[in-house]
């Protein structure tokens, strides 16, 4: 669930930008992974949390687009 509502999070965001989300299930339970052009920007296990919607916005947009402004989600 926590994944879908993160694509969907990000596809709103990012319409312009991002051609594409894909979920894929892992064999491994409990792991959450998140890659931009096969790179690996966000790992669980590595970080030790999950990531916020702002904090996964902010990591893709510094990937995809840092130009760009993400209002509200660019205040700390």
């Amino acid at each position: 669930m926590r994944s879908a509502w993160m694509a969907q999070e990000l596809l709103t965001t990012f319409t312009d930008d991002l051609s594409e989300v894909s979920l894929r299930p892992s064999e491994v339970a409990g792991r959450y992974q998140v890659f931009v052009n096969e790179q690996l920007i966000f790992d669980r296990k590595r970080e030790g949390h999950f990531p916020e919607a702002k904090e996964l916005k902010q990591i893709v947009r510094d990937i995809i687009c840092p130009e760009r402004s993400l209002g509200h989600s660019d205040k700390k």
